[in-house]
Formats: C-alpha cells, structure tokens, sequence
C-alpha cells in the first residue's frame, strides 16, 4: 500500500474525530462563544449527540468505519457480507448514536433481508464519506473499486444519488493517487463519469464557491446531512484548501452541522495528496484507534 493510500485512510478518521467536538451544531456563532476554533480533538458536549464519547474518539460514522476497514483488513479485499455481520454486530451493545438510516437497516436485516436489499432509502451523505478503507484495498482495479464502494454504501443508504457520490468519490481519491492535484481529479471525474445532473451542477457550484468564505458557502449549500448540500461543500473544500488539509478540516468543522460526513470525505481526498498529506502530531496522539488504525492497514 501507497504512503499516499494509507494517509488517505487516516486523514478521513482523523476529520471524523476533529468534528466530534462540534457535530451537529448548527448555530456557528454558539460554536465560537462555548467552544472557539476547534483544531484540536475535543468531546463532544454532554447535552449532544455523543454524551458516551471523549475526546479522541469516533463519531458513530467513524466507528461504523472502522468495523469496515476491520473487515477489509480480515479478507483482504471488501466482501459485503463479512462486512454486513460485523456492521450488525457492532450496535448488539452499541452505547453510541444510532441514526435513522442504522435503524431501518438493522430493522430489514433482522426480518431476513440481504445485505444487498437491506439498507434504508436515505440520501444522509454519510453512507458515501465512509469508503475510505475500501480504497487502498481495490485503487488498483478501478472497476472493482466502484463495485466495493457502491456496495459497502448501500448497506445502509441505498439510495441512487448516495450510491453516485460514493462512487464519484472514490473516482476522484483514486485520481489523485495517481498524481493529480484535488481539484483536477474533481475535474477529471466530472468529465469522465459525472457530466450529468445534478452532479454536474453540484460540482459546477462548489468549484465556482472556492473563492468565499467556507461558512457562507456551507450556509448557502446546507449544513445538514443531505448529499445535495453536503457534496457541493466538499467540492468547495476540495478547491478551496487543496495544499492545506489541516486548515480544510478545521474550516469544515467551523462551518457546522454534519461536519463529520464532510469531513470525511475532504480527508480522504486531501489526504491522499502527497504535498497536503501531513497532519499535526497532536491530532495523530490524541487520535485513540491511531495504533488500531495503522496495525489494521499494515495488515493489507
């Protein structure tokens, strides 16, 4: 596995954890005044969404996340039904947020569905950010990449728009580990594969954003979960901050709402640039499945 490959796999939990802090609020201003510039790992509030969570950990994305990279790890390759019993079997005790996606899935698994018909319908972006691990396993069979990415998102959000971005995602990490700065890879996966609405104007429109504030541009996209807004706001992050990934998660994080979700998808694409790769010492020691992370990637 590439240097570049297993940064992009870590600089995606560590965007997870950086927002953990700040998840979900909404309100920028009241994340000024009680918690000012989040560049380090912080716990999240106890009246939150995480209460059982410290500083340092995971939201439910990056736990969930970690169960497929664990997976991976085990097969040597993504297998959607290793990776389904391991996901299910997480939240048989799981003291963390269990969101509405979670639910219906684990709902249509207990009736007996398959995993390839058992996610729910949501258009949350999560299920797209949460294909890091998936990356380094296939980057070098581009096809079965987009067959991995595409399945281990559909578990839970199979949804067309979530199961696209997914995909453009992983085109886009992938284009970059071959050399292509950020925003050109965006560019490339548009013309190649996504010149067709609406991800023609998602992208159009986060490219064209670069030039603002992050916090303008993420109010007028939409801080929530939907991938209509969160994809235009990683594309801005994408362009806006593409020689700077520590700066890109920071600014995410500021700008509010599901600033995990975006964070980790603006992770895994600026982390696996060579020259924006690196991230601050503290983030990786405060990072508390920094050792797991890293054992589990060097068991590909």
């Amino acid at each position: 596995m590439s240097k570049c490959a297993k940064n992009a796999v870590i600089a995606s939990f560590v965007a997870d954890s950086l927002a953990l802090g700040a998840h979900w609020i909404y309100d920028t201003q009241l994340i000024d005044e009680t918690i000012g510039r989040v560049d380090r790992l912080l716990p999240p509030p106890k009246d939150g969404y995480h209460p059982t969570k410290t500083g340092g950990d995971q939201t439910h994305y990056g736990d969930q996340t970690l169960v497929l990279l664990a997976s991976i790890a085990a097969n040597k390759r993504f297998e959607r039904d290793h990776f389904a019993r391991q996901w299910q079997a997480l939240f048989d005790a799981y003291d963390g947020y269990v969101d509405h996606a979670t639910k219906i899935t684990l709902q249509n698994l207990a009736q007996g569905r398959p995993p390839k018909s058992a996610g729910s319908t949501s258009t949350d972006f999560s299920g797209a950010a949460r294909i890091a691990p998936v990356i380094p396993a296939h980057h070098n069979d581009p096809d079965a990449m987009v067959e991995a990415v595409r399945a281990q998102t559909a578990l839970t959000h199979n949804h067309p728009l979530v199961l696209d971005s997914a995909e453009f995602l992983a085109r886009v990490v992938l284009a970059v580990l071959k050399g292509a700065k950020p925003l050109q890879a965006v560019q490339r996966a548009k013309a190649d594969h996504f010149d067709r609405e609406p991800f023609a104007q998602w992208i159009e429109a986060g490219i064209a954003s670069a030039g603002r504030p992050t916090r303008e541009v993420i109010k007028q996209f939409g801080q929530m979960c939907a991938v209509e807004g969160a994809l235009p706001a990683v594309i801005h992050l994408t362009a806006r901050y593409e020689d700077n990934l520590p700066e890109a998660l920071i600014e995410n994080v500021m700008a509010g709402g599901d600033s995990a979700a975006r964070g980790m998808a603006v992770g895994m694409i600026l982390g696996a640039a060579e020259h924006a790769a690196d991230l601050p010492s503290s983030w990786l020691e405060e990072l508390k499945n920094y050792t797991t992370l890293t054992g589990l990637l060097d068991a590909f």
